[in-house]
């Protein structure tokens, strides 16, 4: 019982926005060549779409309508279109910029990483089993299909101490720290670790990720290599 009083609270807003407030940041703060249009300009727009969000539920997420769902995916595909459009500005400036800009270029390689794993968990946490709303307030035989298999989705036949965590035993549903977790090991380890992809989209945006997270380490590793050839 005490489980679900909890999952009936909804997961709490603060850390999804701070999630958030961390990519826009990122972004803002690339070197101008790797920037679409005024610098500003997408920031701005980003931040807007996150306080219509936060208005509507701004301690926790107990609340779900059309427009906030579609506000919520606008701002994560915004975040990522800018993102993948700094990663390809990023890939040029690798290969055709000499080695006096190496150390500016290997942060900002750092900055485009880590937003790739902050879009790709706050992805996952908005489509996973119908959102953070639907996951805390739905019956489990109304969520939606899931994209991910958790490891707590499997561990209610484990011994006891394992087993009382399980999404079986206690109601365990993940929330945005697991996603940013199965993000930021797929990104590290160019494939699924702990956490399996089960949907198309799943293992579509997945290999996306990891695809690019691959690029990204190949020409950093490489640009490193040649700075230090140069010295």
């Amino acid at each position: 019982m005490a489980s679900q009083n909890k999952a009936r609270r909804g997961e709490a807003r603060l850390p999804s926005a701070l999630t958030v407030v961390v990519a826009i940041a990122l972004y803002a703060l690339l070197p101008e060549q790797l920037i679409l249009g005024p610098r500003l300009v997408i920031p701005a727009l980003e931040v807007v779409l996150l306080i219509a969000i936060v208005i509507v539920n701004p301690r926790r997420m107990t609340r779900d309508s059309p427009w906030e769902r579609a506000a919520a995916l606008t701002l994560v595909g915004l975040i990522a279109v800018a993102n993948a459009v700094a990663l390809v500005l990023l890939l040029r400036q690798l290969v055709t910029t000499g080695e006096d800009r190496a150390v500016e270029l290997l942060i900002a390689a750092g900055q485009v990483w880590l937003t790739n794993v902050i879009v790709y968990g706050l992805a996952f946490w908005e489509l996973d089993r119908g959102g953070p709303v639907a996951r805390t307030h739905l019956p489990r035989r109304e969520l939606p299909q899931a994209d991910f298999r958790f490891p707590q989705d499997e561990d209610h036949d484990t011994v006891e101490e394992v087993q009382a965590g399980s999404s079986k035993v206690s109601d365990w549903v993940p929330a945005i720290i697991d996603y940013l977790y199965v993000s930021l090991s797929n990104s590290s380890a160019f494939s699924p670790t702990d956490t399996m992809p089960l949907s198309s989209r799943a293992k579509i945006l997945m290999g996306i990720e990891s695809t690019s997270a691959l690029v990204i380490s190949v020409l950093v590793i490489a640009k490193g290599v040649g700075s230090l050839g140069g010295q």
